[in-house]
């Protein structure tokens, strides 16, 4: 039993994977974000060399369009949970896999393990980039290197499952578009504003700590570790729901 059990988590899990390797729109919207991602990484590069005669940090440069970058895992996690619903075959899905809960949580794990590289790849070309495009060579620590790629990695991974969960939970691919990119360009901006004392748990801001340090006369900052833990509380929150109303709902 322990076997067949065994068994039929490896085949659900590599169904997940596999329908998300097979659909066409991941791929265009991993390929776009990575171009659109180097144009902007370029124009903030040259901007930078111009503007303060290259003093910018590398790392600070090539992360500089991670705002923007953010938007393109976003959408990748609205297509992963939604794009079934569009044509009905959550239906098959369902009649296929009737554990619902352990079905969409083995999703968030395919998704996550299909993000990560990928985030990584992204990231760090944007950072080599704009290291390339120095006149100089800067010397940067190879732990702080890391630890910034693997933090960008994270946050783009996490906003990622974060992005997917709220799919589940609105099924449709342009309501949860419009309330995530409402709130991340929109609203959290305008907020940190106006609330500033709580701006550090919204889960964009938070993970904003996972890869850039933050600067000495910000009051009320927070470690990579304190901004990890609560984008990682936020996911997992959003989950959870997600799973909830999943295997309450009709398909």
């Amino acid at each position: 039993m322990i076997v067949s059990s065994s068994r039929k988590i490896t085949s659900i899990f590599g169904a997940e994977l596999d329908k998300l390797v097979t659909l066409p729109l991941i791929w265009r919207t991993l390929i776009a974000t990575f171009v659109l991602n180097l144009i902007l990484v370029a124009a903030f590069t040259h901007s930078a060399l111009q503007e303060t005669a290259g003093t910018e940090s590398v790392l600070n440069t090539g992360l500089a369009s991670m705002g923007y970058l953010q938007a393109g895992f976003i959408i990748l996690g609205i297509l992963a949970t939604c794009s079934e619903y569009t044509g009905g075959q959550i239906r098959t899905t369902l009649t296929t896999i009737p554990w619902r809960g352990f079905q969409l949580s083995t999703k968030h794990l395919s998704l996550a393990i299909m993000t990560i590289p990928v985030a990584f790849i992204i990231v760090a070309s944007g950072v080599l980039y704009a290291f390339m495009m120095r006149d100089t060579a800067e010397a940067i620590k190879i732990g702080t290197m890391i630890k910034t790629l693997v933090g960008a990695t994270g946050y783009l991974t996490l906003t990622t499952l974060l992005s997917a969960a709220i799919g589940a939970l609105l099924r449709r691919t342009t309501p949860a578009l419009v309330v995530l990119l409402g709130y991340y360009f929109i609203v959290s901006p305008l907020s940190r504003d106006y609330l500033p004392r709580i701006k550090n748990f919204f889960p964009d801001t938070a993970g904003s700590y996972m890869y850039m340090p933050a600067s000495s006369a910000e009051i009320n900052v927070l470690t990579s570790m304190q901004g990890t833990g609560i984008s990682m509380l936020w996911t997992l929150i959003f989950i959870t729901v997600a799973i909830v109303f999943y295997r309450k709902r009709d398909a």
